[in-house]
């Protein structure tokens, strides 16, 4: 399509931007309950989100990589996730450095004071994404990124304000009444806006209200009344968030996996810095015998864990560095002593290993780091960085998997002669001798209820477990956790309201 004809499709297509008055205050969650129900509604809507800063990934059919988020708010829409939905992803790889993807390609490493300066230069390439989005749509829900409220950051801004304008879309603000401060905190982001930013916010939200809404009736008024905005909806907790994808580890501090009770499976996870696509934790935490600890910095792994579990990781050697500085390492030896399995996914297979060499200085200096030594192999990072949807199959169980591949280097060495799956014909991932440790990079794996079940079962058979509760059909879960989203949202907010506002942009 020509340039010219997808700008004026973009121009006439309803469209409507969520920005908040702070990370975490529930953005994401929104545009994916509101995507389902105006799908519902027979709508064909589109996600997007113009600027993202996570490490949990997602993959898109063509090769592509985006903010999980968008994947599965792509899913609420009943869409498959696509590169424009989130033309540009940073992924944190130290605390002032980023991996830089734009519309779904890695094109190099960037520090934040750098990306400043860069980030105008890649608005032409995210309108240019937004107006595919829009082609064939009848809605686009757009995600903010942060606050528009951060004004030092508003010069070359395209997350929030920056793009809004350039896309001459309505904005609606979002504020999070659970973290305390609401109308000091929407009042005070209406104030700091430009003049014509502040004719373009068309009403506001208020998220995450526990107790009696009525008791929050004056709260609403006054925000009304020093904005100038109206309120387009109270929304009541949902308590079922937590069952659904994470967007980035930023929300790991108020995630909760577990319910404190104890259960038959106990599931240790350390919280490394730069934890990636732990999602894959999620389809774990959904078992109602499992028990799936998060372990913060601070803590040693617990002794009594049937299976200690390394995540994946944006900067693998950082996180073994960060590993050892714990005594983790001794915690996680100790239990692979006492015939405990010990699981790694991507970045955690990678530390598993006996090194991890970055002879390019992929992750930082050049260099290698000791891995943990449970599995006979090595890994040497690359500039080159694999990406892809994959079938697999349990080269012991024979159960089959599906997920994704996200990963930059190669492991090689004995171990891998014990393969954990076969992808596609292929042999992936190693195994200890007594098949009590393993690793792979297959994201997904957990996802796959019959593939889950045996290797729990297993579990459960080792400690002498008559058997467990009924199968998780984890993915139909997620799906309804969905349609009950979007339930809630349709009686706390005025969706014939957005969608004029929207239709009028």
């Amino acid at each position: 399509m020509p340039a010219s004809s997808a700008a004026t499709i973009a121009a006439r297509t309803p469209a409507i931007m969520l920005q908040g008055t702070g990370s975490d205050v529930g953005k994401s969650l929104l545009v994916a309950g509101l995507g389902r129900a105006y799908a519902r509604r027979g709508l064909a809507v589109r996600p997007f989100k113009p600027q993202n800063m996570s490490n949990n990934a997602a993959v898109t059919a063509d090769g592509g990589e985006i903010g999980r988020a968008q994947a599965l708010q792509a899913r609420a829409c009943r869409l498959a996730p696509s590169v424009d939905m989130n033309p540009v992803l940073l992924k944190p790889q130290s605390e002032v450095g980023a991996q830089l993807v734009v519309q779904g390609r890695a094109i190099g490493n960037v520090a934040a004071r750098d990306y400043r300066r860069q980030a105008a230069d890649l608005l032409p390439r995210v309108l240019e994404s937004f107006a595919r989005i829009s082609h064939g749509a009848d809605l686009v829900l757009i995600e903010g990124a942060g606050s528009p409220a951060e004004i030092n950051l508003r010069q070359g801004d395209i997350a929030n304000m920056g793009f809004a304008e350039a896309a001459n879309v309505p904005v609606v603000l979002i504020g999070d009444i659970d973290r305390g401060g609401v109308i000091a905190s929407l009042t005070g982001t209406v104030s700091l806006l430009g003049a014509g930013e502040r004719a373009r916010l068309k009403g506001f939200v208020i998220n995450k209200f526990r107790g009696d809404p009525a008791l929050f009736a004056d709260g609403m008024a006054a925000i009304e009344a020093r904005t100038g905005l109206r309120a387009l909806g109270l929304v009541p907790w949902f308590a079922e968030a937590a069952r659904l994808p994470a967007e980035d580890a930023a929300s790991l501090d108020s995630r909760r996996y577990g319910d404190g009770e104890p259960r038959a499976i106990r599931i240790a996870v350390p919280r490394l810095p730069r934890i990636a696509n732990f999602d894959d934790l999620d389809p774990l935490a959904a078992e109602p015998d499992v028990s799936l600890a998060l372990v913060a910095p601070g803590r040693p792994l617990p002794h009594d864990a049937d299976v200690v579990l390394l995540a994946g990781s944006k900067a693998t050697r950082a996180d073994l560095v960060a590993l050892y500085a714990e005594g983790w390492d001794i915690d996680i030896r100790a239990h692979a002593r006492r015939g405990g399995r010990v699981i790694g996914l991507c970045g955690g297979y990678q530390m598993l290993g006996r090194e991890v060499r970055d002879p390019d200085g992929i992750e930082g200096s050049p260099g290698a780091t000791p891995g943990l030594g449970l599995l006979d192999v090595t890994t040497t990072l690359s500039k080159s960085k694999t990406l892809g949807e994959i079938s697999a199959r349990d080269a012991r169980s024979e159960q089959f998997v599906r997920g994704y591949e996200i990963h930059t280097g190669v492991t090689t060495g004995p171990g891998c002669a014990r393969p954990f799956l076969v992808l596609e014909g292929r042999a992936e991932g190693a195994t200890s001798g007594n098949g009590l440790v393993a690793g792979c990079y297959l994201h997904g794996l957990f996802a796959a209820d019959g593939w889950r079940r045996a290797f729990l079962d297993a579990i459960r058979r080792a400690r002498g477990m008559a058997g467990g509760p009924a199968m998780v059909a984890y993915d139909a879960e997620i799906d309804a956790v969905l349609d009950r989203l979007a339930d809630h949202l349709t009686r706390a907010i005025d969706l014939d309201r957005l969608l004029e506002i929207a239709r009028a942009r």
